[in-house]
Order: structure tokens, then C-alpha cells, then sequence
């Protein structure tokens, strides 16, 4: 056990007391030398058997994750992100042989993901196209059988832009866009990984309680866990609620200004039940975030909820911008939260709430308000996902990411992970 000389202190939003104060974030204060060699290429044979770091309030304390439950309160909640991972790389060709990649990122008309996934004979999507000097114009395909029948998947690029583009897809085949992913995809594991896709990627790059198809990216904290462990920990009081955070390419990219302040946070699409909401107030105060994308789930809650105290709506079709949480007074509390969203929803008759965000948790005076404690992986230097557990534990992540690394922690989405605690 390593008592920690840091301990994170959570402060009241910048913003809100100063509304006019500029923000500036240092990337280089969380930085650290991470050797290729920590980075997880591949996952272990067996989930739980990962390594597990628990930091408890400053104390730093080392297991495996099979035994995650031993350190969470007495009926805690854990908060799963349901997503699932689409086969979404597709290789395609010019009719002059040269090899083109399409990265499909999210769908633009239809723009909403299940409606996307079923249309039949023409799609439109926003993507990353590898080797893209070779396809100046005219169409890329690919040939496939279907029902003993040969038939062709053409992609003609409709909207040029500087990092992604409008790619519309053409196809004659009886089957939705989701069944030819799902046949002609290929899984998009991370680019750091520096190797293509394997047929372990199928499934371990795959939670166990994925459903909802729509994420270019595993919400990787969740892969640690099984459906025994799951049974088991629901047999000794922990619960089990989901949310639905469809995660992007854009979590990859790396911060490039020194300035954090100064990135430009990617948006991803969410949804959360009413039911989950009733759920979470009832276990305030023991709510388990199961990733990062859950935390920016849960917290993009309060963006809706004080929308609704003060303008009477959601407004769920306006993405929630990169700092609107800081701009909510710190009394707005988690069960305000949650209590202010399932009223409006009981009085409009809703069951579901699906919105997009771009919030960026960061330790600028960053207000958690519904999640008590975080399950994560150990992330990237300079990343947004490092300054979101900086926001959590404060400068102690530096301790906890320098314990890792002196105790044989592997990195990334294949990588160990952590349980952060911190009382607030």
C-alpha cells in the first residue's frame, strides 16, 4: 500500500462564479513517457484476470479485477455504457485496383444511427478515407455473394471536407447497411495499436453487454467484466443500469495546442431511459461510472435537466456545448438533476431522452454531480481522457499513472484498469 502526497479537491465551477474568466490548461502538466512496450497489443485470455489499481482517497492498492467488488461501496450501482462496437472499416477498390479504406464515423442522412443501419440501397455517412490522393473522383466498390448471387457495394464521394468527408453508399442487395458492415467491415481497433484487425478483435474488442450498434471505438473499461462476474456481483446487492454513449474517432485525437483549453471536443450521440434515471436517484451518492463514456453521459445530464429549469426545455436536438456544464451553479446537485429530467418526462409523456454532447471534463474547477466513483483503463499522455481523471482525482493522477508504471500495469484499450475513489 503508497499513500499518495496528492489528493484532488473539487472545486466549484470556474465559470459560474466568473463567467467571463478564460480558461487555460497546460497539456504538458499531464504528460508522462509511456514506452510502446506498456501499450496493450493484444487482450489477455481471460477478462477478469486484468490487473486492477484501486486509488482510495490517496491510498494506492493493487489486485486483479475479479475482485473489483471488494473495493465498491455496499450496493453500489454500476453504470454500463451499452454500445456496441460496428465493423465500420470497409476496404474498397478503384476500378483501377488501387485500395481505398473508408472509416464510416457516423451516419448524415439519415443522421440518426438506427435508421441509418436499416436503409436499404443507399446510405450516406460521414467518414476517413485511406489513401484518399487516389480517389480524386468516380466510385470505389467492392463485390460480395448474397443468397448465392453476386452483387457490388459502390461509395462515390458527395461533400469534400478537410478530415472527413460525405461518402454515399450504393448498393442492389436485399439486406439493410448494417448487415453489408456487418458482412464487409472490418472492427476499427485503435490506431495505436499498429496492426490490423484480428479475429480476436470480433469479440474481445466487444464488451459483453453490448446492444446498441453505433460506436467506432469499445467503451474499453467495460471489457474487464463477464457475464459471471456480473451475475455474481448482482447476487451479493450490486445493480446494473445502462446508458448509451455512441463513441467516436474523434476520442483518439490527440490535444495539439498547448492549451488544452484551446481543443475542440468531438461530439457523440447518447441516450439514456427514464427508468435509468429513477434508477440513479435512487442510489445517488453510490453510482459507479463503468468508463469515461459513461461519466460524459451521466454528467451531460445536467446540461438537459438546467435547460429545463431555465428555459423549460431540453432541447435535446442542440448539442451540449464544451463547457455548458461550468456554466450551472455547483447546488444544482445530482438529485436535482435526475428529479428535474424524470418530471419533464413524466409530464410529456417520454420514456427516452437522446441528445448529443461535447462536454469537456476538465480539472478547470470541474463539478462531478452524479458519479461517485470511476472504473477506468490507464489513458494516453496529453490526452482529454487523462485530464477527465485529473479532474476527478486531481494532481494525484500523476501518482497513481507513476504506480502503474513501476508495478507492470499494460496501457490502453487492451490494458489494465483502475478503480478511482475519491470523497467528495
Amino acid at each position: 500500500m503508497r499513500k499518495s502526497h496528492a489528493i484532488g479537491v473539487n472545486l466549484v465551477s470556474f465559470s459560474y462564479l466568473c463567467p467571463t474568466m478564460e480558461r487555460h490548461i497546460d497539456i504538458n502538466d499531464y504528460c508522462y513517457e509511456l514506452p510502446d512496450e506498456r501499450i496493450a497489443k493484444f487482450p489477455l485470455e481471460e477478462r477478469t484476470s486484468s490487473k486492477l489499481l484501486v486509488y482510495d482517497n490517496g491510498n494506492i492498492i493493487e489486485n486483479h479485477f475479479r475482485s473489483v467488488a471488494s473495493y465498491l461501496p455496499e450496493g453500489a450501482m454500476l453504470v454500463f455504457n451499452n454500445t456496441r462496437v460496428v465493423r465500420a472499416r470497409i476496404v474498397m477498390h478503384k476500378a483501377s485496383g488501387a485500395r481505398i479504406e473508408v472509416f464510416c464515423l457516423e451516419p448524415h442522412n439519415p443522421a440518426d444511427y438506427e435508421r441509418a443501419f436499416a436503409q436499404r440501397e443507399v446510405s450516406e455517412w460521414s467518414c476517413i478515407v485511406g489513401n484518399l490522393k487516389k480517389w480524386k473522383e468516380g466510385e470505389i466498390f467492392i463485390d460480395f455473394e448474397l443468397g448465392g448471387q453476386s452483387h457490388r457495394l459502390s461509395a462515390e464521394i458527395v461533400e469534400r471536407g478537410t478530415r472527413e468527408h460525405i461518402v454515399r453508399f450504393r448498393w442492389s442487395a436485399a439486406c439493410s447497411f448494417g448487415e453489408l458492415l456487418e458482412t464487409l467491415g472490418r472492427i476499427p481497433i485503435p490506431p495505436y495499436l499498429n496492426r490490423e484487425s484480428e479475429e480476436i478483435d470480433n469479440t474481445r474488442y466487444q464488451t459483453v453487454y453490448a446492444r446498441f450498434e453505433g460506436s467506432v471505438a469499445a467503451p474499453t473499461a467495460g471489457l474487464h467484466f463477464t457475464p459471471e462476474l456480473i451475475t455474481e456481483m448482482r447476487d451479493t446487492g450490486f445493480s446494473f443500469e445502462e446508458v448509451t454513449l455512441h463513441v467516436g474517432a474523434g476520442t483518439f485525437l490527440p490535444v495539439k495546442d498547448d492549451d488544452a483549453a484551446q481543443h475542440p471536443m468531438h461530439t457523440e450521440h447518447f441516450s439514456v431511459t427514464r427508468q435509468t434515471l429513477e434508477n440513479l436517484r435512487a442510489k445517488m451518492g453510490l453510482i459507479t461510472a463503468v468508463g469515461t463514456t459513461s461519466v460524459r453521459t451521466l454528467e451531460s445530464l445536467a446540461a438537459l435537466a438546467w435547460r429545463i429549469r431555465t428555459a423549460g426545455t431540453p432541447d435535446c436536438d442542440r448539442t451540449i456545448g464544451q463547457w455548458e456544464l461550468y456554466d450551472i451553479p455547483a447546488d444544482f446537485r445530482g438529485e436535482d438533476v435526475v428529479t428535474t429530467l424524470i418530471d419533464y418526462m413524466e409530464r410529456n409523456g417520454l420514456d427516452r431522452l437522446k441528445s448529443s454532447t461535447q462536454i469537456m471534463i476538465t480539472p478547470l474547477g470541474y463539478h462531478f454531480r452524479i458519479v461517485s466513483y470511476i472504473i477506468t483503463n490507464f489513458h494516453q499522455p496529453k490526452s482529454t481522457l487523462l485530464l477527465l481523471v485529473g479532474a476527478y482525482v486531481g494532481a494525484a493522477w500523476r501518482d497513481i499513472y507513476d504506480y502503474a508504471l513501476a508495478h507492470d500495469f499494460r496501457f490502453l484499450s487492451y490494458g489494465d484498469s483502475s478503480l478511482l475513489k475519491v470523497a467528495r
